[in-house]
C-alpha cells in the first residue's frame, strides 16, 4: 500500500481530543445547537438551573446551593458531551481531508493548441487551466486537473488519490479515460480534455466531502429526529404538570412540600432521550468517516443509508465484474499447424495492433512459445482493424498475416484460394458457446488456428458475491453481450441472473421496475452507457477508473474501482441504521431505572408511601435525584467509541436480529442504570 492512503485516526488520539474539546466549547452557541432540538431544549434547562443555583447562593432559594449547583454543573456537561462526540465525529473526518489535502501540489499544465500529441503547448500554471481546454501530460508529469484521456494512452499512478502503487492504465476512447489531477504519468504520453474548473475537481469535492461540510439529514435520520421530538415534548408536559400536580398534593394531604424547579428539570433531561440526540450526530458523520477508511467516497449520507437496505444490485459486466478488456488466453492449432507456429503468426498480425487486446496476444505467445517481443519489422505495412472488414495484420515481404473475426478470416482465406477446415469451425463454435471470444488467425491463404480471447473475472468476485447473496442481495449482471456470452460469464461469476444485449435505456427500464416493485436498487458501473441507470438508481457506485458523467451520476465512487465494495457500503449502511435503533432502545431503556430513581424522590416527602419504589435503597432524594443526572451525563462519552465504530453487523433474519438486539440493548438498557445510579449514589451520597 502506498503511505497516501489515509489511516484510522485513534478515538483517543491527544490532538483529536485537543482540537474537539475546544469545537465541542464553540457548539454549545444556541444559533449552533438549536439544529439538535432535544439537546438544545437541555441547554435551555442548563440556565434554568444555573439561576436556580445563584438564588440559592444568594439565600432566594430554600434548595441546598450544593445540591443545584452540582445538577447545574452535570446538566452543562451532558450537553458539553454531546457537542463534543459530533465534534470528534467531525475531527476525524477534517483529518483525513487534510491529509488527502497534502498529497495536492502546485504544477504547471501544457495546454494545447489543438488536441493532438504532436500540436504545439504553451506552459501555464494550473489555475489558469478552465473546463475543455485540453493538455498534453507526457512521462513524469502530473496531471495539472481532472479531465478525460482523448488522445493515446499512458501509464498513471494514481496513488495519491486511491493509495494503490500499482499503476494502472488510461487511454482514449474507452471506460478508462477518466484521469484525476494530481496523479501522475509515468510512461507514455496523454492528450486529457479538462472536465472541471479549478475549485471544482474530483479531490475537491473529495476534501468538502470528507469534512462533513455538505452533509445532509437522511429520511431515517429525520424520521428518528422527529420522534426524540415527540418524546421529548411529552415528557415536558408530563413535567411541566408536575408542577401543579404537586402543589395540589402538598394541600391535600398536609405535609411535604412541592417539587423544586431544580428537580422538574432534573426529570425532564434524564426522562428525554438525551442520549441518543447527543450521538445521533455523530453516528452520521462517523459512517462516512467509516467509508472513507475503506477507500470509498461517499457524496451523502443518504447514499450509504439506502444501501442498508438494498435488495437488488446491478453490475454492469466490463470494468465491474470483469477486469474490462479481453485477453488472450489460449492458442488453439488446427489443420495440422503447430502452436509454435499459430503464435508466431498471431504474433506477427498484433505487431500493429495497440489496442489492449493485441497487446495481450503479443503478452502470451511469449509465456506460452517462448517468442520475445518484436519491433515492427521495416517495410513493413499495417493493416488497422476497421468495422467494415473486421479484421487486421500485417503485410511484409510478401507474406500476409491476419486475425479477426471468424466469418471475416474465413471470408478473406477463400479470396485468397485456401479452404476453411471444419475442426476450426468446430472451435470457433465450442470458444462462442463457452462464452469467450474467438478470433482466427491467418497466414497468406492457410488458416492457422484461434485465439481464445476471454473475459477475466476480477480475483474473489464470486465470494463476494455469495456475501451478497447471504445478505438477501440478490445480483443482476447486465452487459452488451450476446445472451450466450453473457450466460457463461454469469454463471462462471455465479451472480443471480444476467441482462444481454442491455441498451442505456435497457438498464434504465430495469432499474425502474424493480423500484416499482418496492425494491431498493444499487448499480455499479464505470461507462458513460451507465449514466442514466446510476442517475435512477437509489445507490449508484460509479468506479474511479471510469468515465466523468459516470462518476457525476453517481453517488457513490469507488477509488479502487472494485465493485465487490458494494458489500462494505451494505454493511456500513446497516451499521448506522443498526447503531441508532441500538441507541435508541437503550436510551429509551434507561428510563425504567431513571424512574424509579427520581420519582420517589420528588414526591416523597408528600407521599411517604413512595419509599417502597426506592429498590435501589438511594442514600436521599437529594443523592437519587443528583446520581441520576450524572449517570445520564457520563453513560454519553461512554458511548461515544459505539456511536463511531457502529453496531458490528450480523447476517441473520430481520426478526431474529431485533430480538438479539432488544435482549442487549433493551434488556441491557435497564440493567446497566440500575447498577450505575447505584454506583454514583454510594459515592454522591457520603457529601450531600
Amino acid at each position: 500500500m502506498s503511505k497516501h492512503r489515509t489511516q484510522p485516526t485513534s478515538v483517543f488520539d491527544p490532538q483529536l481530543l485537543k482540537s474537539a474539546s475546544i469545537e465541542a466549547l464553540r457548539k454549545l452557541d444556541p444559533r449552533i445547537l438549536y439544529r439538535n432540538p432535544v439537546m438544545f431544549a437541555v441547554e435551555i434547562c442548563c440556565f434554568i438551573t444555573l439561576v436556580s443555583f445563584i438564588l440559592s447562593l444568594t439565600g432566594f432559594s430554600h434548595e441546598p446551593a450544593r445540591f443545584t449547583g452540582m445538577v447545574s454543573l452535570w446538566l452543562w456537561l451532558t450537553v458539553i458531551f454531546s457537542t463534543f462526540a459530533e465534534a470528534l465525529a467531525e475531527g476525524r473526518g477534517k483529518a483525513r481531508a487534510a491529509s488527502l489535502r497534502k498529497t495536492r501540489t502546485e504544477v504547471m499544465a501544457k495546454r494545447l493548441i489543438t488536441p493532438a500529441l504532436d500540436s504545439k503547448y504553451e506552459l501555464i500554471s494550473a489555475n489558469l487551466l478552465r473546463k475543455d481546454d485540453c493538455i498534453l501530460v507526457e512521462a513524469g508529469d502530473l496531471l495539472a486537473g481532472d479531465g478525460e484521456v482523448v488522445c493515446g494512452a499512458a501509464l498513471v499512478n494514481e496513488s495519491a488519490v486511491t493509495g494503490e502503487s500499482a499503476p494502472v492504465v488510461r487511454e482514449s476512447g474507452g471506460d478508462r479515460s477518466a484521469v484525476t489531477g494530481g496523479t501522475q504519468v509515468i510512461a507514455n504520453a496523454i492528450v486529457v480534455r479538462i472536465t472541471a474548473n479549478p475549485g471544482e475537481t474530483f479531490i475537491d469535492r473529495m476534501i468538502s466531502l470528507i469534512e462533513g461540510a455538505k452533509r445532509r439529514k437522511t429520511p431515517n435520520e429525520i424520521a428518528l429526529e422527529v420522534l426524540l421530538f415527540a418524546l421529548t415534548l411529552v415528557f415536558l408536559l408530563v413535567v411541566v404538570n408536575m408542577s401543579p400536580l404537586s402543589l395540589y398534593s402538598v394541600k391535600a394531604a398536609g405535609q411535604g412540600v412541592p417539587v423544586s424547579l431544580t428537580i422538574l428539570v432534573a426529570l425532564f433531561v434524564c426522562l428525554a432521550p438525551t442520549t441518543i440526540a447527543a450521538l445521533l450526530p455523530a453516528i452520521g458523520i462517523a459512517g462516512m468517516d467509516r467509508l472513507f477508511q475503506k477507500n470509498v467516497i461517499a457524496m451523502s449520507g443518504r447514499a450509504i443509508e439506502a444501501a442498508g437496505d438494498v435488495n437488488i444490485l446491478l453490475l454492469d459486466k466490463t470494468g465491474t465484474i470483469t477486469l474490462g478488456n479481453r485477453e488472450a488466453v489460449a492458442f488453439v492449432p488446427v489443420a495440422g499447424s503447430s502452436e509454435q507456429q499459430l503464435a508466431e503468426a498471431a504474433l506477427m498480425a498484433s505487431l500493429g495492433d495497440e489496442t489492449p487486446e493485441g497487446r495481450s496476444v503479443v503478452t502470451l505467445a511469449k509465456q506460452k512459445c517462448g517468442i520475445s517481443h518484436r519491433e515492427l519489422p521495416a517495410g513493413a505495412t499495417i493493416v488497422p482493424f476497421s468495422a467494415e472488414t473486421r479484421l487486421s495484420g500485417l503485410d511484409i515481404d510478401g507474406v500476409v498475416y491476419r486475425k479477426g473475426a471468424a466469418d471475416s478470416v474465413f471470408s478473406f482465406v477463400k479470396k485468397q484460394g485456401g479452404t476453411v477446415p471444419k475442426e476450426l469451425e468446430e472451435q470457433v463454435s465450442s470458444i462462442a458457446h463457452a462464452g469467450a471470444t474467438p478470433l482466427v488467425v491467418s497466414r497468406d491463404s492457410a488458416a492457422l488456428g484461434v485465439i481464445n480471447l476471454k473475459d477475466i473475472l476480477k480475483s474473489g468476485i464470486q465470494e463476494r458475491f455469495r456475501q451478497l447473496r447471504s445478505m438477501g442481495i440478490r445480483t443482476v449482471m447486465v452487459t452488451g453481450d450476446n445472451p450466450m456470452t453473457a450466460a457463461a460469464i454469469a454463471a462462471e461469476a455465479e451472480v443471480d441472473d444476467f441482462l444481454a444485449q442491455a441498451k442505456p435505456e435497457d438498464k434504465l427500464r430495469l432499474i425502474r421496475e424493480s423500484q416499482e416493485q418496492g425494491l431498493m436498487v444499487a448499480m455499479t458501473g464505470d461507462g458513460t452507457n451507465d449514466a442514466p441507470a446510476l442517475a435512477q438508481a437509489d445507490v449508484a457506485v460509479a468506479m474511479n477508473t471510469g468515465t466523468q458523467p459516470a462518476r457525476e451520476a453517481a453517488n457513490i465512487i469507488d477509488l479502487d474501482s472494485n465493485p465487490t465494495k458494494l458489500l462494505d457500503i451494505v454493511e456500513i449502511g446497516k451499521q448506522i441504521l443498526m447503531t441508532r435503533g441500538n441507541l435508541t432502545t437503550f436510551s429509551i431503556s434507561n428510563d425504567v431505572a431513571k424512574y424509579f430513581a427520581i420519582i420517589p424522590a420528588a414526591l416523597l416527602s408528600i407521599y411517604p408511601q413512595l419509599s417502597a419504589l426506592n429498590v435501589m435503597r438511594l442514600a436521599s432524594p437529594h443523592s437519587a435525584i443528583l446520581s441520576a443526572v450524572i449517570f445520564n451525563a457520563v453513560i454519553i462519552p461512554l458511548l461515544i467509541p459505539l456511536a463511531l465504530r457502529g453496531t458490528k453487523y450480523r447476517p441473520m433474519p430481520a426478526e431474529k436480529l431485533l430480538v438479539y438486539n432488544l435482549l442487549i440493548y433493551g434488556v441491557g438498557g435497564m440493567i446497566v442504570p440500575f447498577v450505575g445510579i447505584k454506583v454514583i449514589d454510594l459515592v454522591v451520597g457520603q457529601f450531600m
